[in-house]
């Protein structure tokens, strides 16, 4: 019985309602605080942070990719070591840690994929110049890679063009929803005293 109250407690149920920010926020009381403290700190837009993670994950804390299979038949490990909200894979968040000594930093901790995906985003601006504003550029380099956006890797896949253009719309639609109640969470008692 313990150990179910135990196992209970430790896993993250997404929100109930991740097309809306508002009810998201609602749901998750802390999620708010963690991406504003990534906004702040990164310049990321927390609607821009919330279309990628929607894309990547769905809010699935320990989500990840799909097995790859032997003769299509024996499980063989999985397609990519990506992991969590934020599908980072693991040299990617090696260089994350490396670079802003967040040592304890975990995938599938909501607070650390918000800033990875801000911190992220603040380097392909820096790198490659892209707005941390624009989420459709920010999700192609954010899924190519520096270097595969660079090199225009994305213009060979259209799937890929229709994906960023969702997720753009996506950005739109969170940051429409958060206008009408950020007023209201930048108010609430839980962004204090952190």
């Amino acid at each position: 019985m313990v150990a179910l109250i135990l196992y209970g407690g430790c896993s993250t149920d997404p929100p109930r309602d991740i097309s809306n920010s508002c009810e998201m926020f609602e749901d998750k009381s802390g999620w708010y605080k963690d991406t504003k403290r990534s906004y702040e700190k990164w310049g990321v837009p927390i609607h821009v942070q919330l279309a990628i993670i929607y894309q990547e994950s769905k809010f699935v804390d320990d989500a990840k990719p799909p097995r790859d299979y032997l003769l299509w038949l024996i499980p063989w490990g999985r397609v990519s070591s990506a992991y969590g909200y934020a599908q980072a894979q693991d040299s990617t968040w090696d260089w994350y840690i490396e670079k802003t000594g967040n040592r304890g930093a975990d995938r599938d901790d909501f607070g650390d994929a918000v800033d990875f995906v801000g911190w992220y985003g603040d380097m392909s601006h820096r790198l490659l110049g892209i707005s941390r504003w624009d989420a459709y550029r920010q999700y192609l380099a954010y899924h190519e890679g520096h270097g595969g956006y660079k090199r225009g890797t994305y213009s060979e896949k259209p799937w890929l063009i229709k994906v960023a253009r969702k997720v753009e719309s996506r950005a739109r639609d969170y940051r429409a929803q958060l206008a009408k109640c950020e007023d209201e969470l930048d108010s609430g008692w839980d962004l204090w005293p952190f």
